[in-house]
Parts: structure tokens; C-alpha cells; sequence
């Protein structure tokens, strides 16, 4: 959460000193702010400390105190539909009070807005009205909060004012008070607070939809933490709005044709997902794996979870020093560069969603810091999700297509996604494809994002029975965040192009089947290799750090060489046939431009059927196919790790030899 930023934040700590008695106070003359105060405790009872918080290194203690933590935690509400249902089924009258609540704030809203285009006061009214749309957002709650911090991160649907305005809503919502906060700690660890921290800040230091934060000093090991608590009564009042719009989906679904998707399901993901986050065992569970898969880089950072300190409703972690990613000018002042630190995250979550498939599906501005060492700090981990193993290979295979414009395997990309089933012709779609993504790959990311991408599409494909798995909203989501981010960097910053070298490197060296089978579907295509497309993939692969020559081709070497290659081999004879050619007849033409005028006349006379004979249309073709192949070793042999070994058994005659020995067995 934001709520770690020390550097925006002006903490104020405060000792818990021995001998005195949990307690707030304001003393006089004290000018710490309005939330400020000095907090004090001592030891009740006999004083017994907190469990202490174990060495990281020892895995079997660790173990045991997430096991203690996850026992706190065993009365964890899980989101249900027909718990909801039974509940506020029986209340007609709260949830109609409710309903008339939402509609009076958004529709009042609406009619200023309204209002202001008929007075012709719009632009002029627009820092007032985003105040007051970010007053709505907070009095109608934690639902709605959500809402606004998605919109603070598109500065194509809002104007400016807005996305100030709403980014406000990332960590300076209104606090519940300290005392109910610090009780809650005490419940929830069954140990006094004194006994658990030797200091602790006296209000928040941010406030996020489901709780709030405080900076402590661990009492044991001096650590200084951040220890998130949770909101009173946060459950009533997300369950209310969920069941609501469940019944807005329910109309939906059965009344508004258009929308093909089965919005209920996306509904219960996204609930499903906010519930979880009401779980705090659950969050630094999700902190701890993403901590494995991902803080494996130098250049990513993710705080350590302190489990004896963390139960159902308090969770406690490691303090994480840096600057809201959106704020470009502080971490300009810092000698860092805002483009590095996006490039950064857009590679960290292709690895997220493409490589382990285990996502943060809530990456907002406060939730991505820039630290002072340059690291991109990731926070807050309450909503996770994962994208199943066969929708990643097709996800990367359908960039490609794209980026390629091959719309015929962009329109069968969709069976693999399971947005279509097997039984739809996709055949007239293609067209609609070449006619959109032929203009918008020549967009800018400001005029080129994911909501025109979607946007279009729709247009294109509503009349096919199209399911959007439940899953995938959330992917949109993580996606939507990222490219808001680069808009804020520069509104000419390609997402595309920075996430195009991930891409490319995964389409050589995946040994994924359906990823293999992209690629030769790729460079292969009627019978002949498209050598421009292996230079364009070897060219933008080598610009992804993880890049390895060594292990560039080797899905389709395997399988040219293996027992189910033939119909490859044969296609690569040829193509080594054709290449062969071309080296020798281009040997010759060089050969022929670098010699005198009367030599160049007895080489013509000599070759009256051969390279110097060719037209100058096949001369240029032949010569070009040529320079591609030495371009293509030249980014091979130039990379670090590209062993040339790797071609042995092709260069012997390998290839040869399997063509052959299949030859005469058919024989």
C-alpha cells in the first residue's frame, strides 16, 4: 500500500515508554497535524512479552508461525452468493435504502454535469466537480473507492483534474478512529500493544478502501514495520453492494443482448477477489509466493511478511521506503528515470501473467513505489489471481499474430483462449481484423490502448458468441493500470513496443508445443521461410534482459530433428537448398562487381545461363536473402551464451542423413 511511503508521508513515531498505561492524548501546543497524538503505553499485568518474531531463515519456525497466524484468522469471511442472498434477501428495506442512496449521489452527479454542458461551464467546472465526484466515492464506500482508484489510473476517460483528484482515493481516505484500530490489534493478537511495539505512529499514515496503516517499531527485533488494520464493519458494507450489483448482473444478463459475456461470473470473480483481501493471513500468503516467483530480479522489490504479528485483521510487514510511481517529478529529483521503473513493472507482469501466471491484479499508483536504490517496490497483495497454463502460451502467441498481422491465426487464437467454442467459424472475421488492427498498430499508446483495443474488438466480434473467461477481467484490469502508468511517463511510450522484446524471446525459446507450433506457423508459410520474420523476432527478443541465444530455436531444432519432423525437415531442405544458392550465386555477382570491365565481359560470356544472366528483380531477391542470412548469424553469433555447436548436427549432415534414411524407408 501507499501507506508505506515515508518519503511523502511526514511520520511522526512515538515511544511506548515503560510504567505507563495505554493512552491518546493531543498535548498543548502540539502542531503534528489533525490526526496527530502521543501515544504512550507500559506493561499490564506481569508483562509478559509478544511470541517473538523468528529468524527468516528458519523455515520450520516460519512455517509455525503462519500456521499460528492462519489460526487467527480460521473465522475469515469467504465470499457466497446465497449467504448474501439469504441475508439481504430479508432486508427489502435496507437494500432499497441503499439502492437510493447509490442512485441520488451518481444521478445528482450526473445532472451537474449535465447543468455545466448546458451552461457551456465544463472545462471551467471540472476541478470542482472531480472534488466533489471524490467526495461520492468516499461516502458511498469501499465498493465504490475501488472504483474511483481504477478511473485515477486512465487518463483517456478522465481529464486531469479527475485523475488528481481521484488518486487521492489511493491513500488519503478518511480514518476510522485510532482507538478502535489499536483495540483491534489487541484482539486480534491477544496481546497488549505495548508488548508487541516499542513505538507506533499516533494516526495513520494512510487510509486505503479496506484499512488503514500505521508505522511501528517491533518491540523484539527493532524492525521497523508496517502494520495494516482493518476497517470496522468493512464486511456489511461490501456485502450489501455486491448484492446489489448481482442483481444489477442478473438484469443484465437476461435484458442487454449485446453483451454476450456472462457478467455474473465476472461479478462473483471480482467479489471472490475483494473478499480474499479481507483475509490478511491471505494477502501475506499471496506477499510470500510472489516474493518467490518474482523478487528473484535485483531491480524488484517485495516486503517481508512478519507472521507472529499478522492475524485475519492485522497485518504486519516489512517498511518500504519510496515514491507513488505517478509522482515523476520526486523520483526525477532522485537521479531515477519514471520510463526505466515502468519498463521495469511491464516486465515484471509479463512474467506475472505470462510466465507463472500468478498476478497482482491491483498494481495502482499506490501500490508500486520507487525506492531510493532504484528498485520498483510492489505493495499490497490482497487481490491476486492466475491465468490457467494453456491461456498464457495463447495469450503470447496472439501478440505475435497481432504484431505480425496474421489475422487468419489472430481469428483461431480465439479457440485457444476459450473465448469461442470449437463449433464457430471464425472465417469472416478476418477481414473485420486486417480492417481494425491495420490502422490502430500505427497508434501511439495514447491513441492505441487497451480500452480502444477492447472497445474495437467488440465492435468487430459482438455478433459472435463470444465468453470472456471470468479471469480475464482482471488481467484487463492489471493491464489498464500499466498503461495509465506509461501515459504518465510520456504519452507517446509504446506499451506494446516495451512488451513486444518479452514476447519475441518466449516465441523462440518456450518449449511450450502450442508456442513451437506458433513459431514455425510463423516463419513457415507456403512452403518457404520468411527469414524477415526470424531476424524481426531475434532483433526484438535480444532487447529482453532474460534474452539467451543458446537457447534461441532449440523448441524447433528439437523437433526438426526428432521422429516427428519430417514434414519440417523437408521444408528446411529446401530452404537450405535455396540459402545455398543464394550465398554462391550472391559470392559470384560480388565477385563479378569488384572486377575490372574487361574481366566483367569474359565472366559474362562464360555464364550465359548462370547468376549474371538473372534478371534484375531475381538478382536483388537473391542477394537480399543472402544478406538476411548473414544478418540473422550475425545476431546469433554476436549474443552472449550462442554456442554454434548448436547447429552441429544440421551442418554434418544430420538433417540430411534423417531425410535420407525416411526417404528409404518409405521406399
Amino acid at each position: 500500500m501507499a501507506a508505506m511511503n515515508l518519503v511523502s508521508a511526514g511520520v511522526h513515531s512515538f515511544n511506548l515508554k515503560a510504567g505507563k498505561r495505554f493512552s491518546i492524548s493531543k498535548p498543548k501546543g502540539c502542531k503534528l497535524g489533525p490526526r496527530a497524538a502521543l501515544v504512550e503505553a507500559g506493561p499490564r499485568g506481569d508483562g509478559s512479552p509478544a511470541a517473538l518474531q523468528v529468524s527468516r531463515g528458519d523455515l520450520a519456525a516460519d512455517l509455525q508461525a503462519e500456521a499460528r497466524a492462519m489460526a487467527r484468522a480460521a473465522n475469515a469471511s469467504v465470499y457466497s452468493p446465497e449467504l448474501l442472498a439469504n441475508k439481504y434477501g430479508s432486508r427489502p428495506v435496507q437494500a432499497a435504502k441503499r439502492t437510493l442512496e447509490i442512485l441520488v449521489a451518481l444521478g445528482s452527479f450526473a445532472l451537474q454535469l449535465l447543468v455545466d454542458q448546458r451552461n457551456g461551464t465544463l472545462d471551467r467546472n471540472k476541478r470542482k466537480r472531480a472534488i466533489e465526484l471524490r467526495g461520492i466515492f468516499t461516502r458511498l464506500g469501499p465498493t465504490f473507492v475501488k472504483l474511483g482508484q481504477g478511473l485515477s489510473t486512465r487518463p483517456d476517460l478522465c481529464p486531469p483534474e479527475y485523475l488528481e483528484e481521484l488518486a487521492e482515493l489511493q491513500d488519503a481516505l478518511p480514518t476510522f478512529p485510532d482507538a478502535d484500530a489499536f483495540s483491534c490489534i489487541e484482539t486480534e493478537l491477544g496481546m497488549p500493544i505495548e508488548s508487541l511495539f516499542s513505538s507506533i505512529s499516533p494516526s495513520p499514515i494512510a487510509a486505503a478502501s479496506l484499512g488503514q496503516v500505521y508505522k511501528a517499531q517491533l518491540k523484539y527485533s527493532g524492525q521497523t514495520v508496517a502494520v495494516k488494520v482493518q476497517r470496522p464493519g468493512i464486511e456489511e458494507a461490501i456485502g450489501l453492494d455486491f448484492y446489489l450489483i448481482r442483481g444489477l448482473g442478473f438484469f443484465i444478463n437476461k435484458y442487454v443482448d449485446i453483451i454476450t459475456t456472462d457478467v455474473i461470473a465476472l461479478i462473483d470473480e471480482f467479489a471472490r477477489r475483494v473478499y480474499q483481501e479481507l483475509n490478511y493471513v491471505q494477502e501475506g500468503q499471496n506477499a510470500r509466493k510472489f516474493k518467490k516467483l518474482y523478487a528473484d530480479k535485483e531491480d524488484i522489490l517485495v516486503p517481508d511478511i512478519y507472521w507472529n504479528y499478522t492475524s485475519g485483521k492485522v497485518l504486519t510487514m516489512e517498511w518500504v521506503n519510496g515514491v507513488k510511481l505517478n509522482q515523476q517529478a520526486a523520483i526525477e529529483s532522485q537521479g531515477l528515470k519514471v520510463l526505466d521503473l515502468v519498463t521495469t513493472g511491464i516486465q515484471c507482469s509479463l512474467r506475472q501473467l505470462l510466465e507463472y501466471g500468478y498476478f497482482h491484479a491491483d498494481p495502482h499508483p499506490g501500490n508500486l513505489l520507487a525506492t531510493p536504490e532504484g528498485k520498483l517496490a510492489f505493495l499490497d497483495f490482497g487481490m491476486m489471481s492466475e491465468t490457467p497454463e494453456d491461456a498464457r502460451s495463447a495469450i503470447v502467441g496472439h501478440v505475435v499474430h497481432m504484431v505480425n498481422r496474421d489475422y487468419e491465426a489472430m481469428a483461431r487464437d480465439y479457440y485457444a483462449l476459450d473465448f469461442l467454442s470449437t463449433d464457430v467459424d471464425v472465417s469472416p472475421i478476418v477481414p473485420a481484423l486486417r480492417d481494425f488492427f491495420d490502422d490502430a498498430l500505427n497508434y501511439t499508446v495514447s491513441e492505441l490502448n487497451f480500452k480502444t483495443l477492447v472497445d474495437g474488438l467488440g465492435n468487430v466480434l459482438y455478433q459472435y458468441p463470444f465468453n470472456v473467461p471470468a479471469y480475464y477481467a482482471l488481467i484487463l484490469r492489471s493491464l489498464t493500470v500499466l498503461e495509465g502508468l506509461a501515459l504518465y511517463a510520456d504519452p507517446n511510450f509504446k506499451v506494446l513496443a516495451a512488451s513486444y522484446p518479452y514476447f519475441a524471446k518466449r516465441l523462440l525459446t518456450d518449449p511450450n508445443p502450442y508456442l513451437r507450433d506458433a513459431l514455425i506457423e510463423l516463419l513457415f508459410k507456403d512452403g518457404r521461410f520468411r527469414w524477415n520474420r526470424l531476424e524481426d523476432l531475434l532483433i526484438e527478443g535480444r532487447k529482453d534482459r532474460d534474452f539467451s541465444a543458446k537457447d534461441a530455436l532449440q523448441p524447433v531444432l528439437k523437433l526438426l530433428l526428432g521422429p516427428d519432423g519430417e514434414e519440417l525437415r523437408n521444408l528446411t531442405i529446401k530452404e537450405a537448398v535455396r540459402v545455398t544458392e543464394a550465398i554462391i550465386l550472391g559470392s559470384v555477382a560480388d565477385t563479378y562487381n569488384s572486377a575490372p570491365s574487361f574481366i566483367q565481359t569474359l565472366m559474362i560470356n562464360g555464364n550465359g545461363n548462370g547468376a549474371l544472366a538473372m534478371s534484375t528483380a531475381d538478382l536483388e531477391a537473391t542477394m537480399e536473402l543472402r544478406n538476411q542470412v548473414f544478418r540473422i548469424w550475425g545476431l546469433l553469433s554476436s549474443s552472449e551464451n550462442f554456442d554454434p555447436a548448436l547447429l552441429q548436427p544440421i551442418l554434418q549432415g544430420g538433417l540430411w542423413n534423417r531425410s535420407s534414411n525416411s526417404r528409404r524407408d518409405e521406399v
